[in-house]
């Protein structure tokens, strides 16, 4: 019982907690996409890069904060610099729409011209970030770091193996909560959000009704700011800040956004979790696991590992493609084009 006990401590220290944060993590990021797309229709290519942009200024903030010895402790400060990220991340997505897509929206330009057009959004934004912050990986996390050690469970269970939670996977969880109780209640609840779900359902009823198109689009775009700099910082927190990390994080937030269904907010919670689970759990080493649960002649030599770590996001793109082939409208169903 015991050797199954510490084979269940070894499976949620390596795959649970860790995929339940980065699950969080790509949800937050899902969402901010398919809102995107619900309301204007198009993939937004720039997205990783507005998560990057959004996360770079809450780091900066946070330096700032530190420097002057300002802090929250024993929550990271990273949380008190967040609304300053979200408010920047804002107004870059409001400049790129009234500079440039606005423009092609004017236009009534095909979706294939906007997903191009985000494509060159991109490259600015990536290079901005650049520019700013430089290309190394930069740590901005302080506060606790654990609510438990593993020595502290090993202590309180007497079991061989044990489970370490960090702060920052609490802070992931907890937050990404409140961000999906705030959204879906703002979309149920309030004016403007009945009228973004009009629009994303049907846009010329929604334009013979009086909704203002531009209102609808505004929010659309300050709402995915907020979702994309949240999912950055979080991110940053759970590991470090990369700036180049956030182009290859794309692929798992698209996967994120079909497997649940590109449009549909339920399906991008869903999604980000399907595709979080997928990846940690295909690209761990079962050896400990199975050392416990074998007889110890039976015991494997080898890592035991479907795909090394380095193939990851290959895992994403797996997902993705066999989505796009079995059902290209998502599990929870949203739109295929």
């Amino acid at each position: 019982m015991e050797n199954v006990l510490n084979a269940l401590v070894v499976l949620t220290n390596y795959i649970i907690v860790p995929a339940t944060a980065y699950g969080c993590q790509l949800a937050l990021g899902a969402l901010g996409a398919t809102l995107v797309f619900a309301i204007l229709r198009f993939s937004n290519f720039a997205h990783g890069e507005l998560m990057s942009f959004g996360a770079m200024l809450t780091v900066l903030v946070t330096w700032a904060l530190q420097s002057a010895g300002i802090s929250i402790a024993p929550l990271a400060t990273a949380l008190l610099a967040l609304p300053i990220g979200i408010i920047g991340a804002a107004a870059m997505t409001l400049a790129t729409d009234r500079l440039v897509y606005r423009y092609y929206r004017r236009q009534r330009s095909h979706n294939v011209i906007f997903m191009i057009v985000s494509i060159g959004v991109m490259f600015f934004m990536a290079g901005l970030i650049r520019f700013i912050i430089g290309p190394d990986d930069q740590n901005f996390a302080d506060g606790a770091r654990f609510l438990i050690t593993a020595g502290e469970f090993k202590a309180w269970t007497g079991l061989q193996e044990g489970l370490a939670i960090r702060a920052s996977q609490v802070i992931t969880l907890v937050t990404a909560i409140i961000c999906v109780i705030l959204l879906f209640w703002f979309l149920e609840r309030t004016r403007t959000g009945k009228s973004m779900r009009a629009f994303s359902d049907n846009e010329d009823l929604a334009l013979l009704s009086g909704i203002n198109p531009e209102r609808v689009v505004t929010f659309a775009w300050i709402i995915a700011a907020a979702l994309a700099t949240i999912a950055g910082t979080l991110y940053g927190l759970d590991k470090s800040y990369k700036p180049f990390v956030f182009q290859q994080l794309l692929l798992p937030i698209f996967a994120a956004a079909i497997v649940g269904g590109f449009g549909n907010p339920l399906g991008a919670i869903a999604g980000g979790f399907i595709v979080a689970f997928s990846e940690v759990a295909v690209t761990y080493s079962y050896k400990k696991v199975l050392t416990y649960l074998v007889p110890e002649s039976w015991a494997p030599d080898g890592l035991v590992q479907l795909l090394s770590t380095e193939y990851k996001f290959a895992v994403s793109f797996i997902i993705l493609v066999l989505v796009l082939l079995i059902k290209p409208s998502g599990i929870f169903g949203g739109r295929s084009s």
